[in-house]
């Protein structure tokens, strides 16, 4: 039996969004990223150097295992990057665990679905930064979000 694994982030995007209908779980995500990218902050400014290559390491790993997610869950990858990041400044797994905590409350209270970073971890992340910078924009405050289910613009 072969598995059914989405093939692109392209085309994950828009089950991403989906697993986000309603309003208060995408505010809620919003609020737990930037909780998250505060402490990122934090962290930067206490250690910019260690931090700042603790980062750098965690892109290069994110980037060389995006692709993976197609055949397998990156949840070894994302593992280790948080790993990095909590090595690098501990505050950093309070981030992390911030960003998570205000995600999974909003999918098992809110959308009372799973959240779809137990199967596409490393999308999943991705697809958090780009609802969160869709929110930024002022888009997905209210809605559905299908406004925006198609791959962004450029891709």
């Amino acid at each position: 039996m072969s598995d059914p694994r989405i093939q692109s982030f392209a085309d994950f995007w828009p089950y991403y969004i989906g697993e986000h209908r309603n309003p208060t779980c995408r505010r809620l995500h919003f609020a737990g990223t930037t909780a998250f990218l505060g402490v990122v902050l934090a962290c930067v400014s206490q250690r910019p150097l260690v931090f700042g290559g603790a980062m750098l390491a965690a892109l290069v790993i994110g980037a060389l295992t995006f692709r993976m997610e197609a055949r397998r869950s990156s949840a070894p990858a994302l593992l280790l990057i948080i790993a990095i990041a909590g090595v690098a400044h501990p505050l950093a797994l309070v981030g992390v665990v911030c960003a998570y905590a205000f995600a999974w409350v909003a999918h098992f209270k809110v959308e009372h679905n799973r959240p779809a970073t137990f199967t596409y971890p490393m999308w999943s992340l991705v697809g958090d930064f780009r609802m969160f910078g869709e929110m930024l924009r002022g888009r997905l405050w209210t809605g559905d979000g299908s406004e925006i289910a198609g791959p962004p613009a450029g891709a």
